[in-house]
């Protein structure tokens, strides 16, 4: 018979190596989630026809926007600036230097503004700009508010795949 202390000893032991075990998948869902890539849930009509506004869950990365300033035509996750617990999903219209010409508010009349998108900044607008709140609302988005950009579409899975950049 085994003694009391071996028992405990052992138990020990894969008290340890399950910790262990849990530690490293902490580390590796951390590394993942704030430097690799993150899943994003987008719903509401800002984004139509690109994403369903019965909602759509997308597969958006993180490292590009360490290493490249976002191209026109990218739909990015964004801080928002109203409310910072808030990730709206939007497409880059403007970049840093661009002019940019919009209608304000499109459902109450044509009235439009032109701005200049300042250094460190990107201009970003719903693809249906009449029910979004974008920068035609709270201005120019700085780099620092850009959270991701979107890759894929993982559901519904009818449409399951690749977004690419495109101006609407």
């Amino acid at each position: 018979m085994a003694s009391p202390s071996s028992f405990w000893s052992k138990a020990f032991r894969d008290a340890i190596k399950s910790s262990v075990f849990i530690a490293k998948i902490y580390c590796f869902l951390h590394v993942t989630t704030n430097h690799l890539g993150f899943m994003a849930y987008a719903y509401g009509p800002s984004m139509t026809p690109t994403l369903h506004s019965s909602g759509n869950v997308l597969l958006a990365e993180q490292i590009t926007k360490r290493s490249q300033k976002p191209s026109r035509g990218d739909i990015v996750v964004i801080r928002s600036p109203e409310n910072p617990n808030k990730t709206p999903i939007k497409r880059v219209i403007g970049i840093e230097g661009d002019r940019i010409s919009f209608v304000i508010d499109p459902r109450k009349n044509d009235q439009s503004e032109t701005i200049v998108v300042p250094k460190g900044h990107v201009f970003v607008q719903g693809d249906y700009m009449h029910n979004s709140r974008d920068s035609r609302n709270f201005g120019p988005i700085p780099y620092g508010l850009i959270q991701g950009r979107v890759l894929w579409r993982v559901w519904p899975f009818q449409d399951f795949g690749p977004l690419e950049p495109t101006l609407t």
